[in-house]
């Protein structure tokens, strides 16, 4: 028995599949992320709570699991891997360690055949990755600059607010994101995300799809915006590429996913890949912790019927 797990800011799901592929157990929790959690405790008993589940829709335990992957958001830095490599078998019950990735190198494997080429995660936060054909990989992480949902939110904001200061110039981005909130005017939106006990800051990702429409509709300040977003991850994608020795002249896929990427509007992704004239976008159409459970089967050496796994997913 296999399982794949993927984790992050929104939600942390797992599958149980078995040799052949067949999904026979499926769990679904909170946000697994050890630095965005409350506590690493709370992120962690998100990943059991999403395993458990799992594991007993299949009518197993977790020492009949063989191998396992654990695609999580906030493994980031070597002593992420360490306390996650250790904690996770414990606490799960899992009989040996798990494979633990980044988690914008699942998507890779769920995308391309030979789970090879490069990711780019655009949700809660932004997250770049490249593996290449030998299994290297290299990820850079949220943290070079705060991109995703809650950077294009947080930035069409703060845009707002020095239109509203007569330091920037006006932008279409007042009108909607007062529309959106409700306060009457700028300076009372500000007052309600920054006063003690004010909004919280993922209220700022509602503004993301309007911050990416009004770029679309030709908006200054909001394609401004985009651009400078789409240059950091598009930056980022090259570096990971290179790192793994994927611009060595040949084509390789990106892999474009996570909720950002659902708007209809296609000026992000655009100004992306024009930072990667030698990749092919490939949009995910499977869920990240598809993966998750492929990298597991690559760790046991099997090779799994995907369509199963993917039938077995979406149930």
């Amino acid at each position: 028995m296999l399982i794949g797990v993927d984790g992050g800011n929104t939600k942390t799901v797992a599958l149980v599949a078995t040799p052949d592929g067949t999904v026979v157990g499926r769990g679904r929790s909170g946000c697994s992320d050890i630095h965005n959690a409350p506590s690493v405790e709370i992120a962690l008993d998100a990943m059991a709570a999403a395993c458990q589940d799992a594991l007993f829709e299949a009518g197993i335990a977790a020492s009949d699991v063989s191998a396992a992957c654990f695609n999580l958001a906030g493994a980031d830095w070597p002593e992420d891997f360490d306390l996650l490599r250790r904690a996770i078998p414990e606490l799960v019950g899992l009989p040996r360690e798990p494979l633990v990735v980044n988690d914008a190198i699942a998507p890779i494997r769920a995308g391309t055949a030979d789970g090879a080429g490069v990711s780019v995660v655009c949700g809660t936060f932004g997250t770049t990755a490249a593996r290449n054909r030998d299994g290297r990989t290299y990820h850079v992480g949220f943290w070079p600059d705060r991109t995703g949902a809650r950077g294009l939110g947080q930035d069409g904001l703060a845009a707002v607010w020095r239109s509203e200061l007569g330091l920037g110039p006006e932008t279409a981005l007042t009108h909607r994101s007062l529309e959106m909130y409700g306060p009457a005017t700028p300076i009372e939106l500000l007052h309600s995300f920054t006063r003690r006990g004010g909004w919280p800051e993922q209220d700022k990702e509602r503004l993301a799809p309007v911050v990416l429409d009004e770029a679309t509709k030709g908006d200054p300040v909001a394609a401004e915006i985009v651009a400078n977003h789409g240059r950091i991850l598009g930056g980022q994608a090259r570096a990971c590429a290179d790192a793994v020795g994927l611009l060595d002249g040949r084509r390789f896929p990106v892999v474009l996913t996570g909720g950002v990427f659902h708007s209809p509007s296609a000026v992000l992704s655009d100004a992306i890949l024009s930072y990667l004239p030698e990749a092919d976008p490939v949009p995910l159409h499977h869920a990240p912790v598809i993966g998750a459970l492929l990298l597991a089967f690559d760790e046991a050496g099997l090779e799994p019927d995907v369509s199963r796994i993917v039938e077995g997913a979406h149930a």
